[in-house]
């Protein structure tokens, strides 16, 4: 098999070979290995093997401290939603021995036939308001369905700490936060809201949570819809998923909306066609179909707002040490800009 030099880079396929042969997969020669772009960290390779098709993920060439334990958790966490009500990429096979492929852990799971809406609408998607609605509470049925399962049931103890879950998320973030000072030449956040957002946070937390399930990352830059119609084929990108409080995944869901207000990037597009349900809407849905109060969703909106723009700014921070494309870290500064600017808006309106 030949291979793009590049390609031959990211895996070593004859190991992954044996190691296939071994977990009883079909036999044969590894063929049509190509890249699927998308996303900021973590790697995808889709190939075809013994007349069946496959996706490996692995983490990003430039390893973190968590990469490998990231990729743990979410090959952990898509072996768990095995027949659940959650679309969600059908896990085959996981290797968590980082031994094998000399640094890097990965899992097989099967490819999903859809599209992202953040690399733009097909046709029958674009032309229709109806059908932008119908996508939009397929989204926050996603989650309601995810918050609606019992991880203990499943196996999935262990995967986080939902005690003082939401008291330790300001001082986690900013920790993190904080650490992007290792990376040679990064001048810092330069997000003028940052004090005025983590300091509203911390005086403002909600009283009462109930635990569950949560993505984590929640927006509709992971998720991947049917072809011919509104539903998701797929949640997809579940290295942050833990257990805690599943409301801040719907407030990681209304704080991304394509709306006027966030009209940035890939977003503007979406929120220039319209046709979207209202975060209310998102909300009462929700709500309807998990029955959890969402009285306090401004604050899990808040928090979405702030850990995220934490996340991305890692990118940023990584440019400056030439681990990340400068173009890439520069557009989700902006991004990150872009978050405190609209949660301060928030905090200021309510």
């Amino acid at each position: 098999m030949a291979l793009d030099a590049a390609l031959a880079e990211l895996c070593d396929f004859a190991r992954l070979g044996r190691w296939m042969d071994a977990q009883g997969l079909p036999r044969g020669e590894i063929e049509q290995v190509s890249s699927i772009p998308g996303g900021t960290q973590n790697v995808l390779l889709r190939f075809a093997r013994g007349g069946r098709e496959y996706v490996l993920r692995r983490p990003p060439r430039h390893l973190r401290a968590t990469s490998n334990e990231a990729l743990r958790r979410e090959g952990r966490v898509l072996a768990a939603l095995a027949g659940s009500a959650v679309p969600h990429p059908r896990f085959i096979a996981g290797c968590f021995d980082e031994s094998l492929m000399g640094g890097f852990v990965f899992y097989l799971m099967e490819p999903v036939a859809g599209f992202n809406p953040m690399t733009g609408l097909p046709p029958l998607h674009a032309g229709d308001a109806k059908m932008r609605h119908a996508m939009g509470i397929a989204a926050a049925e996603a989650i309601a369905q995810l918050a609606l399962l019992d991880h203990a049931a499943l196996d999935l103890g262990g995967l986080g700490r939902p005690e003082g879950f939401l008291e330790r998320q300001v001082a986690r973030w900013l920790g993190e936060l904080a650490s992007y000072s290792r990376h040679p030449g990064y001048p810092g956040p330069e997000v003028p809201e940052l004090e005025l957002v983590a300091s509203w946070l911390e005086r403002n937390r909600p009283a009462h949570s109930r635990t569950g399930i949560l993505h984590g990352d929640y927006h509709l830059a992971n998720l991947l819809y049917a072809s011919d119609g509104p539903e998701l084929a797929a949640v997809v990108d579940w290295e942050m998923c833990t257990i805690g409080d599943p409301l801040l995944d719907l407030g990681w869901l209304v704080a991304t909306w394509p709306d006027e207000d966030f009209a940035i990037g890939p977003m503007a597009p979406l929120a220039e066609l319209g046709g979207w349900p209202s975060s209310d809407e998102l909300a009462a849905h929700y709500a309807a179909t998990t029955g959890r109060d969402v009285s306090a969703l401004d604050w899990y909106v808040v928090l979405a707002s702030f850990k995220l723009g934490i996340i991305l700014e890692g990118t940023h921070a990584r440019a400056f040490a030439k681990k990340a494309p400068r173009a890439m870290g520069d557009f989700l500064h902006s991004v990150t800009r872009a978050l405190f600017r609209r949660a301060a808006a928030r905090i200021a309106a309510l």
